[in-house]
């Protein structure tokens, strides 16, 4: 399966995801595509929706203390459910959608969410720091929702200014 990630302003990544309703073969084949990409690309989630998929669906893979992604520690998060959050933290956040341009974004700091795996089993999942990040930025996604919307009016008038520029150098390099 070919997937190519959709980077903003691509109005797909404003869709809100759908419900996935089949935990199948084309489930399968689409999450076990999606892991190369996300390493090959140095990230450590993509939402469905990044790669033009608009169902609830991502995967997360956060590095261990040596700084290694494994495939035993990925994650396949599909339907996901916030169901507590507590405390606040700011993390320097980037996107492979919105590629060489970092911001701090506030977060909740303690998350609870329930999903269900590519077979479609209910678990419950409670994280915190990195991964806690990681989950709201991708499930901001499935929303249709980029962390560049979480910026201050003046921060995002900022932002657009200089992604144009940034733009314009990838084109012309």
């Amino acid at each position: 399966m070919k997937l190519t990630i959709v980077e903003y302003p691509d109005r797909r990544l404003k869709l809100k995801s759908s419900l996935v309703k089949d935990f199948d073969e084309k489930l399968h084949k689409l999450l076990d595509a999606m892991y190369p990409m996300m390493i090959d690309t140095n990230g450590i989630g993509l939402a469905a929706i990044q790669v033009a998929k608009p169902i609830r669906a991502l995967i997360l893979n956060i590095p261990d203390e040596d700084g290694e992604q494994t495939k035993e520690n990925l994650l396949e998060i599909i339907n996901p459910v916030l169901v507590t959050q507590a405390g606040e933290t700011v993390y320097q956040e980037g996107c492979l959608s919105v590629p060489q341009f970092y911001e701090d974004i506030k977060r909740h700091e303690t998350i609870t969410i329930n999903y269900q795996d590519r077979d479609g089993n209910t678990h419950t999942l409670d994280a915190d720091g990195l991964l806690a990040i990681a989950i709201q930025h991708e499930m901001d996604h499935l929303e249709g929702i980029l962390f560049i919307d979480k910026l201050s009016y003046s921060r995002r008038k900022k932002f657009e200014k200089e992604y144009k520029r940034l733009q314009k150098e990838r084109k012309h390099s």
